[in-house]
């Protein structure tokens, strides 16, 4: 078969498939002039039984999913979805083991991961900040995880000591410059950019003094109308968050969560281990003002798209233009957590409902089950 012809069908195959799977779709609206109109529908899956955070689209279509060791054992901590949409532990389940047995080698088993992200070469990268319950981390528990897709194996497996990862910090999210060069993982827990040298191992803690990580004082959440507030009625101190790289690698994007700002660096700043800190901090730039912001992601037209998380939205800001506008709206949409761009264009989504979560709600759980997978076509224009 011709390779191009392949791949076309093999798009229309997935995405068949996609439309089959999720049911009550429709097909789009004809104009007058008999050209179809865009699609604006949000489609939702409604399977998870366990809080959901992260999700990846790998090349071929295939989608990841992860699950947070939080307030309960999720039944498993990363899986991938299937057609039929049933959840299969990823790589297996030996990895999804947690428990007495497996914590004398945390760092062969997944502990609290946060996200999963699939690179530029199509492989699939775990994160464990190994902070269960946000309690504190376990020794020898964070890492960065690269599995192979073709042969669910691990290609490399990245620790962090705790002069990288503290007790009290929380690993968040990851990107990868396009050269595969470094990765970028915020600290949510502690307010930082930890950079990971992907050809040595070694990492490093930047900006951990710098406001820009850090949550905004007297910032307060509105989140389905009520005030984000802990059990204590304190606003939840919650740092560096969302992250998101240029398509040239130039500029890293990042946001606090508990934060109205938006800020940018130049990834040469972070890259250089030898450059002093207050030099560093000389690059850092204001972008804009967007209020809480929990999951970023920049497509290679350099749109970026964030979780706003009191309007339940998704936003697409384009810095070329300095233009936001809105990409889906919906009271469905629960605390909008983590994104990914899938290869027919559409943008997925998670919603985790955080803040339903008891330590928010005075002692009451008001999460309401499936937690939902969404997605909406990124139409052109």
């Amino acid at each position: 078969m011709n390779g191009t012809i392949g791949r076309s069908a093999g798009i229309l195959i997935r995405t068949l498939a996609a439309l089959l799977l999720l049911g009550g779709c429709v097909t789009n609206p004809i104009s007058s002039s008999g050209v179809p109109e865009p699609r604006e529908e949000l489609f939702e899956y409604p399977y998870f039984k366990d809080q959901v955070t992260g999700i990846a689209v790998s090349h071929e279509g295939r989608i990841f999913v992860n699950f947070p060791r939080w307030d309960k054992d999720p039944l498993y901590s990363v899986a991938e979805l299937l057609p039929d949409g049933t959840l299969k532990p990823y790589p297996g389940y030996d990895w999804n083991r947690w428990g007495k047995d497996e914590a004398t080698h945390p760092e062969a088993h997944f502990i609290c991961v946060q996200s999963v992200v699939v690179d530029g070469d199509d492989y699939l990268w775990v994160l464990d900040p190994a902070s269960p319950a946000f309690k504190g981390v376990v020794p020898g528990g964070p890492k960065l995880v690269k599995f192979n897709l073709a042969t669910h194996t691990v290609e490399r497996n990245i620790p962090f000591d705790d002069a990288v990862a503290p007790r009290n910090s929380y690993l968040n999210d990851v990107r990868f410059d396009p050269d595969g060069a470094f990765a970028f993982i915020p600290d949510s827990g502690t307010g930082a950019i930890v950079v990971v040298d992907l050809e040595s191992g070694k990492s490093w803690r930047r900006l951990a003094g710098h406001p820009s990580t850090k949550a905004e004082p007297g910032y307060v959440p509105v989140i389905g109308g009520k005030e984000l507030r802990d059990e204590k009625g304190q606003v939840p101190q919650i740092h560096a968050d969302g992250i998101a790289i240029d398509a040239e690698g130039e500029y890293l994007y990042y946001h606090a969560l508990t934060a109205r700002t938006l800020y940018r660096i130049r990834t040469s700043a972070l890259t250089d281990p030898n450059l002093p800190e207050e030099q560093v901090a000389r690059y850092v730039e204001k972008v804009a003002e967007t209020g809480a912001v929990d999951g970023m992601l920049m497509d290679a037209d350099n749109n970026l798209y964030l979780t706003a998380l009191e309007q339940n939205a998704i936003l697409r800001y384009r810095p070329a233009g300095d233009a936001m506008e809105t990409i889906a709206q919906d009271d469905r949409i629960q605390w909008p957590d983590s994104m990914d761009i899938s290869p027919d264009d559409f943008l997925y989504f998670t919603a985790s409902q955080i803040n339903r979560m008891p330590r928010f709600n005075y002692g009451k759980d008001g999460r309401v089950l499936p937690y939902r997978l969404f997605k909406v076509w990124l139409a052109p224009y």
